[in-house]
């Protein structure tokens, strides 16, 4: 198991670093900020599977094409993460959206799995498909772990169901 762990660890930081290596040509300034929530599966290649909720806020924003979001999630077992940090919306078309993105948050462990602090980092992308009213619906993988600030550094892995909300004003 650890090797496909370690497989998903990869793809998100790849996808990454390709999202930051086509990001000039693919911003798109008329996406408004979005209200995100999701469900789906925590620690997925783990012991500690689990529901998750989630629910973020995304900027419409943008930095050097980052666009800062912060949201949070609670599991079934009460782990809770609050967290912020950027993402990079990589458009294929019109439709589709891959958006990686990094986080910096508080965890709280509940009755769920040890990630061996309280400060952890979230990585990961979503794969999204955008309606003509810019509201979009996407998979979420993402990889949460302490980076090793702790000897106790095991991660872990879910995959989420995401709708992400248009608010405020869009160009026409």
């Amino acid at each position: 198991m650890r090797s496909l762990r370690q497989w998903a660890a990869n793809l998100a930081f790849g996808l990454g670093a390709l999202g930051i290596w086509v990001a000039p040509g693919t911003a798109r300034a008329e996406d408004p900020s979005f209200i995100s929530v999701g469900a789906g599966v925590y620690d997925v290649f783990h012991n500690y599977t689990a529901g998750q909720f989630r629910a973020e806020y995304r900027f419409a924003q943008s930095f050097l094409y980052l666009k800062p979001f912060v949201g949070g999630l609670v599991t079934t077992d009460a782990s809770t993460m609050a967290y912020g940090g950027v993402r990079l919306d990589l458009y294929f078309g019109d439709r589709w959206v891959l958006t990686p993105n990094a986080a910096f948050g508080a965890f709280g462990r509940g009755y769920g799995k040890n990630l061996g602090s309280i400060p952890e980092f979230k990585t990961g992308a979503e794969f999204a498909f955008r309606f003509d009213d810019h509201s979009r619906i996407g998979l979420q993988f993402d990889h949460i772990s302490n980076a090793g600030i702790s000897k106790h550094n095991p991660g872990t892995e879910s995959f989420v169901l995401m709708y992400s909300i248009p608010i405020g004003a869009m160009e026409p």
